[in-house]
């Protein structure tokens, strides 16, 4: 008799996953039958190949994908980064979904009832572009007393890029925590279709709002168009006591193309390093 030889029909289903892992274009000629596979290998492999599986099927398979994502976010006995990685794909694929309906309602009610780490990740999958069912959830997020939600609920609010929210996160920055100003801060630049709206709170806030966010909101000025009337506040920033300011003022400034070397020059005998390498690096692209 010969030999039995045990056959791993596990083993030869991640092989196969891993071939239309390695050859996209396959699944397009092959999808029912790929994808099926490919759902349960998403079972059963380890958890870097199930990351890139969750990826491909985002991509071309967004139906059938989103109830195993939700599933995945809801398992504690998954990785955490597993379930952050479920969630972040659920927000990522709601726009495309023909009837995403069925996904709010869970995720409105995780939302309402869940623990805190299932409350965190459902905010984060339910922020998605267009959905308004969202909107008076996450609302009543930013006024809860855990920072993290509310620091959530505001990156997934700019994320639904509705300009109808505007009015209420810059009233929000008013009253609000520090945290949570900069979560509010860090998002107002998306809103593209508002941007001068954006650039008036920022330089307000570098005017007369809390210092300790100054170096923040220079860095967020960088994704706003050039802004010639904020020359005059950029020159007081040359001689601000935190080096970090003084250099990013000097390349705000430098974008405004500005500068006389006159200007520069005496940055080379700054007392910071990174002042003198902005000022050097000023001066030779000059």
């Amino acid at each position: 008799m010969r030999p039995v030889i045990p056959f791993d029909s596990n083993q030869r289903l991640l092989e196969q996953a891993r071939q239309y892992i390695e050859n996209p274009g396959r699944i397009l000629k092959e999808r029912e039958k790929a994808v099926s596979l490919l759902l349960r290998a998403l079972k059963a492999g380890d958890l870097e190949l199930r990351k890139e599986l969750i990826m491909l099927l985002g991509s071309v398979a967004k139906e059938e994908i989103f109830w195993p994502l939700y599933e995945i976010m809801k398992d504690d006995t998954e990785p955490e980064e597993f379930r952050d990685q479920a969630a972040i794909h659920l927000a990522v694929i709601g726009p495309f979904l023909d009837d995403p309906q069925s996904l709010n309602r869970k995720l409105i009610a995780d939302i309402a009832t869940g623990g805190p780490d299932l409350k965190a990740r459902a905010i984060m999958a339910i922020g998605w572009e267009g959905n308004l069912t969202a909107v008076l959830p996450l609302i009543e997020c930013i006024y809860e007393p855990d920072m993290e939600i509310q620091e959530l609920a505001v990156s997934a609010l700019c994320n639904l890029k509705d300009s109808r929210l505007m009015g209420l996160l810059s009233d929000r920055i008013k009253s609000c925590s520090l945290d949570q100003k900069r979560a509010i801060l860090f998002n107002l630049w998306r809103f593209k279709d508002k941007e001068d709206e954006v650039a008036s709170i920022y330089k307000a806030e570098l005017e007369s709002g809390d210092r300790v966010l100054r170096l923040d909101i220079l860095m967020l000025l960088g994704q706003l168009d050039i802004r010639p009337e904020n020359e005059g506040l950029y020159r007081q920033l040359l001689s601000d006591d935190s080096a970090e300011i003084r250099a990013m003022a000097l390349e705000r400034l430098a974008e405004l193309d500005c500068l006389d070397p006159e200007d520069v020059l005496p940055f080379l005998d700054d007392s910071s390093m990174k002042v003198k390498r902005m000022a050097l690096m000023i001066l030779r692209s000059g």
